[in-house]
């Protein structure tokens, strides 16, 4: 009744579910209200769901109307936006630049297998209700699960390292060169880190998104190019392949920053994180089973989120093959070199559009990244934490996050090229991801696990392909290394 008292939060039986918060000072376990950065009794935390699953159905979206499929989007969205972090600006601005058009087929021949992947990834989280890493470690031997996530924090450490420069390097050329690069690293780790322990991911989103959508700059600028139709429509369904080691290594990168190993554990751990907004599991030992309306849901809110994210790659390899490499300016090794791609369409002021997608897209991506370092390791270990979650509950969590954070910080200052450092970043993402999916494939297959939601022929399939071409890619390539080709 209105102004009547809430009723006081209920604390749960024994201490405190962390380990280091346990061993320095014991404490109750919170109540799910008191472990909650954000109040969880308001609605429009989780996706906008039912008390089965945290997100809106396709029944209830079409009852709601605009708003209803605005509530639909969650998880997939935001995955499909962190995907076009500054590694993968980086990466294909630099094979645009590079080859042309040359690859420009690989945005629409990627599409349905990272489709495939999260897609994945979400149905073992919803089936199970809990993280990758549990699920991973409860089939496979612990050696075995303990390497791939090994695989998956070098890898992101060095992704937020190279994250972190380009955000930096972004307010280098924001500030016309008055705030050097080096500068900036620290005080961009401290904004993120802050975000992270001070709000929850959904906020930061809501932050963040709107300067993602710069990125559509491109999109734009493309016609204003002037680009060779035929020869884009070729490009575009037509593979161009060649046995070289700059190709080779080009298509290992674009494969590896499109399917980044760190977004199976972002999309399954963001799933259960929905779930468990709205009481659905339970961290460890997680729920049988998840309703068909949830998972045709799950899989909209993905291909809308795996559309927008490989539509913006697109139109950057576009747009930079058609200004860039059209003009023989071939090896991108700076942002301002970089940023050149927008001048059709902003002029002297493109350095502001691409700083400012550069910036957005980092601070978006930064979180995840650490995150889902974060929540793999945790989850391995058999931890508790998210960053829905009060660092003073879950204080061994928040140090795994800065721990990742720092690395990258420190892998700064050791001289490298912001530029080069996103495209090497997207390679060791295109080397980690074949073994990791081949275990994530294998969960989703098993019948016992799975049940009636077991992968069927056409997600076995693809996803499959995704893998094998990977893994063949990442051979190739260090098959012409050896070669000297």
């Amino acid at each position: 009744m209105f102004g009547s008292k809430a009723p006081r939060p209920r604390r749960t039986n024994g201490k405190i579910q962390d380990p280091l918060r346990a061993r320095v000072k014991p404490i109750p376990e919170p109540s799910s209200e008191e472990l909650a950065k954000e109040d969880t009794t308001r609605s429009d935390l989780a996706a906008g769901g039912t008390p089965e699953a945290g997100r809106t159905t396709l029944d209830e979206a079409r009852r709601k109307g605009p708003v209803g499929w605005l509530q639909l989007l969650g998880p997939g969205l935001i995955t499909g936006a962190s995907d076009d972090d500054p590694s993968g600006i980086g990466t294909y601005t630099q094979v645009g630049s590079h080859f042309g058009y040359g690859l420009l087929w690989t945005a629409f021949f990627t599409f349905p297998l990272m489709s495939a992947v999260q897609e994945l990834c979400a149905r073992v989280a919803l089936q199970t209700g809990v993280g990758l890493g549990i699920s991973l470690r409860r089939k496979f031997p612990t050696w075995l699960v303990g390497l791939a996530v090994a695989g998956l924090l070098a890898a992101n450490t060095f992704n937020v390292g190279a994250d972190i420069g380009a955000v930096a390097a972004g307010g280098e050329l924001l500030s016309a060169g008055l705030v050097k690069t080096i500068w900036l690293i620290i005080p961009v780790a401290a904004l993120i880190l802050s975000l992270q322990f001070l709000v929850s991911y959904a906020t930061i989103f809501k932050i963040f998104k709107w300067l993602t959508l710069v990125l559509f700059a491109y999109v734009i600028t493309a016609f204003f190019a002037h680009p060779q139709l035929v020869a884009v429509v070729k490009a575009t369904f037509v593979p161009h392949l060649e046995l070289s080691k700059d190709f080779i290594m080009a298509l290992v990168a674009v494969l590896g920053t499109t399917i980044s190993p760190y977004l199976f554990f972002w999309q399954a751990s963001s799933e259960v994180d929905e779930l468990r907004a709205a009481g659905a599991t339970t961290p460890l030992t997680g729920r049988r089973g998840l309703r068909l309306k949830e998972l045709q849901a799950a899989r909209l809110d993905i291909f809308i989120g795996m559309a927008f994210s490989n539509l913006v790659m697109y139109f950057i390899i576009l747009t930079s093959a058609a200004v860039l490499h059209a003009h023989g300016k071939t090896n991108v090794e700076t942002a301002s070199q970089a940023a050149a791609a927008l001048a059709p369409l902003a002029g002297p002021f493109a350095f502001v559009l691409f700083s400012l997608g550069m910036i957005g897209s980092g601070l978006l991506g930064i979180p995840i990244l650490a995150a889902s370092a974060s929540y793999a390791l945790k989850e391995f270990l058999g931890l508790r934490g998210d960053l829905a979650s009060k660092p003073r509950y879950r204080p061994t969590f928040y140090i795994m996050l800065a721990a990742a954070t720092t690395a990258g910080v420190v892998m700064n200052f050791m001289h490298l090229d912001p530029i080069r450092a996103l495209f090497v970043t997207a390679v060791i993402n295109g080397i980690v991801a074949p073994p990791l999916l081949i275990l994530i494939i294998l969960l989703g297959a098993d019948r016992g696990i799975m049940k009636r939601h077991a992968s069927g022929r056409l997600s076995l399939a693809l996803t499959c392909l995704a893998a094998g071409l990977m893994a063949l890619a990442a051979i190739a390539m260090f098959g012409t290394m050896l070669a000297g080709g």
